[in-house]
């Protein structure tokens, strides 16, 4: 069983890996953005950093289901 807890996006940065050199090339490097979006998100007073590679779509101010550091779906903001 996995526990998913919902949390809400502040900012969005590309960390590459530590000691990766990088791809060869500027479309190279564009290619992987992707892999190595990470977010700052807040679970109600508590700040992490969390994986995006999941979700490309993933903008700040989103809420999103994070389970052990990566965020795996985006979750509708509820008014009730």
């Amino acid at each position: 069983m996995c526990l998913a807890v919902p949390a809400r996006i502040l900012s969005i940065r590309i960390q590459p890996p530590a000691g990766d050199p990088g791809p060869a090339g500027a479309e190279a490097a564009a290619d992987d953005d992707g892999l190595w979006r990470m977010a700052e998100v807040d679970f109600g007073g508590v700040r992490q950093q969390v994986s995006l590679a999941c979700l490309p779509e993933a903008a700040v101010g989103d809420r999103v289901l994070v389970h052990v550091g990566l965020a795996l779906s985006l979750v509708e903001d509820d008014p009730a």
